[in-house]
């Protein structure tokens, strides 16, 4: 399966070479999500594993912000109108966003400028790498609108990436991270000017989309697996997936490359 002519609906989409660039729509709302732009972007990811001319994906910013979260209007007013299903309903898709995207073999790239909060820090927190501009202010908003900060699974996922104790104090009060905390404190691989950002991001989910594309999904896929394993098991499941890369004409290409002097070409198989 292509998408190279995926139109979405719900937000931008297209593919430079073989990296996917997604961003979201309006800009001048600062790109909330809608019900509709969680159903279409989980599809999406869904759909990513079949996908053989994506590598890579980049989530960029856009207009100068990354997103605003769950629109006020279209998704919090409506909220307040349903029973604990439809709640339960809403609350199960946006996790199911974010597992999508983890399922996914490519490796995810955001690329954040200016505001990132709510949900849409929640997308940032589940790619796997993120660059930032200094105007990045990240914030998970949950406790501000009288909810818990246990959305989409932040309370997992968060604290893995910056500290339990760093984790605490932003979802407990809601404050804003700023850029360069976010670097600091490792939620941002490195910080990028604004005019260079997405050039950036695409030139890293380019290096990735170029080299051994299946050893990516396998570290992908060990990176999520390992969390719930021992670490007897987890180097017991590394041993097996070293020994499956290990079959690839990825490392063949590798060691010839390596003896002929040449830097190796990747076809990730």
């Amino acid at each position: 399966m292509t998408m190279r002519d995926f139109r979405p609906a719900h937000f931008n989409w297209r593919v430079d070479g073989t990296v996917a660039v997604i961003s979201l729509a309006r800009p001048e709302r600062k790109n909330p999500l809608t019900f509709d732009s969680y159903a279409e972007l989980r599809d999406t990811f869904r759909a990513l594993p079949g996908a053989d001319d994506v590598k890579a994906v980049v989530i960029a910013s856009n207009g100068g912000n990354f997103s605003s979260g769950g629109d006020v209007h279209e998704i919090i007013g409506p909220l307040l109108t349903r029973d604990i299903k439809g709640l339960l309903a809403f609350t199960r898709l946006t996790g199911d966003l974010v597992k999508a995207m983890r399922a996914c073999p490519q490796p995810i790239v955001a690329a954040v400028d200016g505001i990132c909060v709510g949900a849409g820090a929640m997308i940032a927190l589940f790619a796997e790498l993120r660059l930032a501009t200094p105007a990045a202010r990240t914030a998970f908003l949950f406790t501000r609108v009288g909810l818990a900060g246990c959305d989409m699974g932040a309370c997992a996922m968060l604290p893995r990436v910056i500290g339990q104790g760093r984790a605490a104090e932003l979802l407990l009060t809601g404050r804003t991270m700023t850029a360069e905390e976010g670097e600091r404190w490792g939620f941002f691989n490195r910080l990028v000017e604004a005019e260079a950002l997405e050039r950036e991001a695409i030139a890293l989910a380019r290096t990735l989309a170029e080299g051994p594309t299946f050893a990516h999904m396998m570290t992908k896929t060990m990176l999520n697996q390992e969390w719930s394993m021992s670490l007897e098991q987890a180097i017991e499941a590394e041993a097996q997936a070293q020994a499956i890369c290990m079959q690839t004409g990825d490392f063949r290409r590798a060691y010839d490359a390596f003896v002929a002097k040449q830097k190796p070409e990747f076809a990730g198989d």
